[in-house]
């Protein structure tokens, strides 16, 4: 059921159908900042209020941190996760520059993990959601949002048909963003097989779009149900 993003799918569709298009490239960057937009608080967009304001606006603290059901996560890391992947993908992966997650906001998320939370147990998601700043968790997401708008706003025609380097998935492994566990590491073969179009179709836009139709769903379900897998 769609909860999130009435017609994203669709411009999601026709971005892919131009993205690689030379004669195409100041349309499908306009394209992609209007559906990243979506995916995002009017915080980084400047733009009338959005979804994204609406699931967040009243979310209590305790909300963050709820797991519906057994097949769930939290909205914490979904916003965790989304906000890691999109950060290590378009600073590393396309930019070649560095991600804006450092110590700094380590310390300021309260955050005991650094990469992208794939691998975490219901026990480990429930620990890191409960510990998590949540005002910070946002902060470090619109931040996050606001470089990859930077980025794609300089990408040239040439640039999007540009394969992700070896170096630059190894670079992700060595500053801790996946992991060897198993059900971490296959984002970097996932990653490894992409062009920087490829990429801005998947972690900064679908991948959003989907986790946040989960969190809409989960919103509800809090709003409706007294009694949950896990909070």
């Amino acid at each position: 059921m769609k909860y999130f993003g009435e017609g994203l799918s669709e411009k999601h569709k026709e971005l892919s159908s131009i993205i690689r298009k030379r004669d195409k490239i100041e349309e499908a960057k306009k394209l992609f900042l209007e559906i990243h937009a979506k995916v995002h608080s009017t915080e980084i967009s400047h733009d009338i209020s959005n979804e994204v304001d609406y699931l967040l606006e009243d979310l209590e603290v305790n909300e963050y941190a709820i797991m519906p059901t057994s097949k769930d996560e939290t909205i914490a890391w979904v916003l965790w996760h989304v906000a890691r992947i999109e950060d290590l993908t378009m600073n590393i992966l396309v930019d070649d520059g560095q991600q804006v997650f450092n110590d700094e906001w380590k310390e300021r998320m309260n955050t005991p993990i650094i990469d992208t939370g794939n691998a975490l147990s219901d026990d480990e998601i429930m620990d890191l959601s409960k510990r998590f700043n949540i005002k910070e968790l946002l902060h470090y997401r619109n931040k996050v949002g606001a470089r990859t708008r930077e980025i794609v706003s300089r990408l040239s025609a040439e640039a999007m048909k540009r394969k992700v380097t070896q170096q630059g998935a190894e670079r992700i492994f060595i500053e801790g963003g996946v992991t060897s566990d198993k059900e971490s590491y296959w984002l970097l073969d996932f990653w490894s097989k992409k062009d920087v179009a490829g990429l801005l179709l998947m972690p900064p836009t679908r991948h959003v779009m989907l986790h946040l139709n989960d969190c809409f769903k989960w919103k509800e379900y809090i709003r409706k149900k007294s009694n949950y897998f896990w909070c």
